[in-house]
């Protein structure tokens, strides 16, 4: 069932995150990009055996803060990229100081959730700080590509609208290769032995293959989208 889920996952997170864009604007996929952080830094410590391969959870969500940025680099322009990324680094930062301190109190008799907290979130530490330093050069660079690859295809073809495909997966595939060699070392080396580290690296990036390749055509969804508010406020002003 395994496979079934992620495939499921994926189909509810990426289409969750176009609605969010219809529904919301930019605002939206800034709202995305802090559920997506916090939900993938917790989902992450699962190790799950699919598709003949052995993964770690949360890489569907790690994806789609790559579709939020490209997405909002392809609508609303490099500066709200970016400050995506400034946000998913400042709700990382913020959730592993919240959730370090829920480890200081001391707990009621009563309690019943405690040990399990303490449990999850006195690993995750390490685990957050490597996300945090690895999304940082990750989507900073994720970001820069984009734009490099439009203003390649620009020139290669006089249409900056064209070849949108190629800036979304020729910037999502090399950064998300940096992603995972970058966030296994970071997070779990040391943690499990050399070979189970490069089947995590190879099984994240055959993830992220896929999740990169089936992101574009919600890109394209999301520009239709935009295109068509874009015409609908300038309409009332062309029959003015």
């Amino acid at each position: 069932m395994n496979e079934l889920f992620l495939i499921l996952s994926l189909i509810i997170i990426f289409g969750g995150t176009v609605v969010w864009y219809k529904l919301f604007g930019k605002a939206g996929l800034y709202c995305f990009t802090v559920f997506a952080t916090i939900t993938a830094n917790i989902e992450v410590l699962l190790l799950v055996d699919a598709f003949g391969m052995e993964m770690t959870l949360g890489n569907v969500l790690f994806a789609a803060t790559f579709l939020i940025t490209d997405i909002l680099s392809e609508t609303e322009g490099k500066q709200a990229a970016q400050k995506a990324v400034y946000i998913g680094i400042a709700t990382s930062l913020l959730f592993l100081i919240v959730s370090q301190s829920w480890l200081f109190y001391e707990l009621s008799p009563n309690d019943w959730a405690g040990e399990s907290f303490r449990t999850i979130f006195s690993n995750t530490p390490r685990m957050l700080i490597s996300s945090l330093v690895v999304y940082a050069i990750t989507q900073i660079f994720d970001v820069w590509l984009y734009h490099a690859w439009w203003r390649f295809s620009s020139r290669l073809c006089g249409d900056s609208r064209r070849f949108l495909w190629l800036r979304n997966n020729g910037s999502t595939l090399v950064s998300q290769l940096l992603n995972s060699v970058l966030y296994t070392l970071f997070a779990f080396y040391g943690t499990y032995s050399n070979e189970t580290l490069v089947s995590i690296i190879l099984s994240s990036y055959v993830v992220f293959i896929f999740t990169s390749l089936a992101d574009t055509p919600a890109v394209y969804i999301a520009r239709s989208i935009h295109d068509k508010e874009v015409a609908k406020k300038s309409a009332p002003a062309q029959e003015h």
